[in-house]
């Protein structure tokens, strides 16, 4: 019987604590939720301060980030026109190339124009090596392929600096 009622006891002592541990919860929990309601004129003045850093960090973010599209996007239109100018000059000297390989007549309006237009871009590699003629007065005009390539590759180089100033980091 003795056993019984330390076990009764025991059992009985448990359930009070618990019951205490329970009510000094609530009431911690009480009060620290009654201090986080109720916050001191410095904490309020903490929070706006931070909070005006936010936002001011956030306004120059995107003000830097618009910046930086507009630049990438004239860069592009930029771009776009010097790809469509290269395109231009690459045709007429592939024109000037067909007509040289098809031995046009160098009297007819449509060659001289095209010889005309492209002499400019043309003179400064006529020379460079000779330009092999076939019975017939067929010319594989070799200065012209070089020229060619030698666009292309300066084409290749301005949009690399256009990409390079689009993309150009601002901060460190």
């Amino acid at each position: 019987m003795n056993d019984d009622v330390v076990a009764a006891d025991d059992v009985r002592r448990r359930a009070q604590h618990s019951a205490v541990k329970a009510q000094i919860e609530r009431n911690v929990n009480a009060e620290i939720k009654g201090q986080a309601q109720t916050a001191t004129t410095a904490q309020v003045e903490q929070v706006s301060h931070v909070a005006q850093e936010l936002r001011g960090r956030a306004v120059s973010e995107t003000l830097a980030t618009e910046h930086e599209a507009a630049r990438a996007r004239n860069a592009a239109r930029v771009s776009q026109f010097v790809d469509y100018a290269f395109y231009l000059l690459y045709s007429l000297l592939a024109i000037r190339l067909g007509l040289a390989l098809i031995a046009a007549r160098s009297g007819a309006g449509f060659v001289q124009f095209i010889n005309t237009v492209t002499y400019p871009f043309y003179v400064p590699f006529r020379g460079i090596v000779p330009s092999p003629t076939a019975e017939g007065g067929f010319t594989l005009a070799v200065p012209v392929l070089i020229a060619l390539v030698v666009y292309m590759l300066l084409h290749v180089g301005v949009n690399g600096m256009f990409r390079l100033a689009a993309r150009r980091k601002t901060t460190v």
